[in-house]
């Protein structure tokens, strides 16, 4: 006898997740969600097992460019946060938690313990930009550095002298161009003789790290993310030959996708054909550590060994260590395993535009449901971010309802290469659409799908894309919009400023390219809308505004389309409590089903 589904709630609550792995050479850490709220707590492996830090209470944010990232650091015992309000706290392992007095309504992130110094270094954003600064447990801040729009990932050689970080200026964003900066600290750990180190042709820094005093970078000024060392003459050595990525999209400050495990030992991230791969180097060569694993990041050297947080198609994430010698891995926290959970297959699709193969991860339904199945299409977000065949308990409630699920990484995903990524530029709305509908076109063919029952669901970018793939023609039966872009000239005009000139590169400039911002703004164009629509907006967002959503809903149901809309006062940008996005999965497949009658 089939088991029975499990429902939403059921689904929503079920799903913890881990991020920001970091050690301070005896104990691991990181920040793990609530199921219920979705909030992030920080939590550390002690003798007894993995347990939330005592004293640390309260959610562990980072707002920094929106995303956050780097929200904690740790420095001999002590523990500095950004918590939910973006208020800076100091716990020391014999005093209380206190709050350091120049929490001023910005934002931090990116910390980093300057262990010499005793103090942290952090990304500071205000109003009018960001800096980069260093604080101590009582209250002292020094500007590091300033004069740049934008700072990320700070780090500090082991004998403290040396600093490294990443900058940028708008209109660029961090994966399309960006510079890596050298300093020398003087005593008083002040930044003496900075000075920007070029890549030998435009690209995109990220993730410095120092080897004694030799800085690593992973750098794509050559078409791929990989690994260099680059002398204080900027003389720039590849690693690394494979032409692969080693690293995804910064979104956010503070990642890690490789690290020096001593001696000879070298431990990397290699993405290929949409999964996360660990790999090892040793005397004998590199070689990849065996595990299923669909994503692996925050890599930390633990003792000696490596830690690093992994996720799999089959299990919850997991904090493991690993063996640099043998490649042998085990779990240390997470990683319960899910029964009976749908495991996707991994398809090339070939690419519209004869480039790169579409790469389309397809969760086929549980068994006995008859063939072909009514298909969801997820598009993720970004967009220039990527989808993984990590566990998704939300893919899994629509596979046990008779669905097969298509996750696409469309043109300008991250993981497939420079030229890939950058191929979306003044082509959104456009080009993703485009590869949407060859692989629902490739995969009804095949008989993967129903050619008469496809959906298409999208949240934030990826609603954007939704909606100009349901108004493209008649391929789809329903879209759904999760706080999703509908008129990217008002989220121009409103959104933060790590994404001001964003739109642009995604659209053209309007004052040269007004018909593509017409053509391409589903607001303005209600009538093409072929299929029903469905909307959920938080009146919290601050990214894609209230007004916005409400604008669209407007014109659709003027134009006469079939439309319904969902509204929730606790959410802003991307829903965070169960409660919620159970309800929004129940009304998506009412909603679905109903359309495909």
């Amino acid at each position: 006898m089939a088991a029975e589904p499990l429902s939403a709630q059921q689904v929503c609550a079920g799903l913890t997740q881990m991020s920001e792995l970091r050690g301070d050479g005896r104990v691991l850490y990181w920040l793990q969600s609530e199921p219920g709220s979705g909030c992030a707590r920080l939590w550390h492996l002690s003798p007894g097992g993995p347990v939330p830090v005592a004293g640390v209470d309260g959610a562990v944010r980072s707002r920094v460019n929106g995303y956050g990232g780097g929200a904690y650091a740790v420095l001999d015992g002590q523990i500095a946060w950004v918590d939910e309000d973006q208020s800076l706290w100091w716990r020391s392992p014999q005093s209380r938690a206190r709050r350091l007095p120049f929490s001023d309504g910005g934002a931090w992130g990116g910390l980093v313990a300057d262990h010499r110094r005793q103090r942290v270094l952090a990304v500071r954003e205000q109003a009018h930009g960001q800096s980069l600064v260093a604080m101590t447990r009582d209250g002292d801040l020094q500007v590091l550095h300033s004069g740049q729009d934008f700072y990320g990932a700070p780090t500090i050689s082991g004998d403290g002298r040396l600093l490294a970080w990443v900058s940028w200026s708008l209109p660029d964003m961090p994966w399309h161009r960006s510079q890596l900066w050298l300093a020398q600290l003087d005593k008083a750990g002040r930044v003496d003789h900075a000075r920007c180190l070029p890549t030998p042709a435009q690209g995109s820094v990220q993730q410095p790290r120092f080897e004694g005093r030799g800085l690593m970078v992973l750098s794509d000024h050559d078409g791929w993310w990989q690994p260099y060392q680059v002398s204080a003459d900027n003389r720039w050595q590849r690693l690394n030959n494979t032409r692969s990525d080693h690293a995804n999209a910064p979104w956010q400050l503070a990642e890690c996708h490789a690290c020096s495990l001593g001696g000879s030992h070298q431990a990397w991230v290699r993405f290929s054909a949409g999964y996360g791969q660990l790999w090892l180097s040793g005397p004998n060569g590199p070689f990849q550590v065996v595990g299923g694993f669909a994503d692996v990041r925050g890599l930390v050297r633990h003792g000696r060994r490596l830690a690093c947080l992994a996720r799999f198609p089959d299990r919850q994430d997991a904090v493991i260590e690993v063996c640099p010698e043998t490649g042998q891995w085990a779990t240390l926290a997470g990683g319960a395993r899910v029964p009976d959970a749908v495991v996707p297959e991994s398809l090339q699709v070939p690419a519209p535009d004869g480039g790169h193969p579409l790469q389309v991860f397809y969760y086929p339904p549980v068994s006995g449901q008859p063939m072909p199945p009514p298909a969801v299409f997820l598009v993720h977000g970004g967009p220039t971010s990527a989808t993984y065949a990590a566990y998704n308990p939300q893919v899994q409630f629509w596979c046990q309802r008779g669905f097969a699920v298509v996750d696409v990484n469309y043109r300008g995903s991250s993981g497939f290469g420079r030229v890939f990524r950058e191929s979306l530029r003044e082509q959104w709305g456009r080009a993703d659409v485009e590869d949407l509908m060859a692989v629902a076109r490739v995969l009804a063919a095949q008989g993967r799908i129903d050619a008469r029952r496809r959906f298409i669901l999208g949240r934030s970018a990826g609603g954007y894309t939704a909606l100009m793939a349901a108004m493209s023609g008649g391929e789809f039966s329903a879209v759904g919009s999760q706080f999703g872009v509908s008129d990217p000239m008002s989220l121009r005009a409103a959104t933060h400023r790590f994404e001001s000139g964003y739109l642009d590169w995604l659209l053209g400039c309007p004052d040269t390219h007004p018909d593509s911002w017409h053509e391409r703004t589903p607001a303005r164009n209600p009538e093409r809308l072929r299929c029903p629509a469905i909307f959920f907006q938080g009146r919290q967002d601050t990214v894609v505004v209230p007004e916005q959503t409400r604008a669209m809903v407007r014109a659709l149901k003027a134009a006469g389309a079939k439309v319904e809309c969902h509204w929730f006062d606790d959410e802003g940008h991307g829903f965070r409590r169960a409660e919620n996005q159970a309800f929004m999965l129940d009304a998506t497949h009412r909603f679905f089903t109903e359309a495909g009658q």
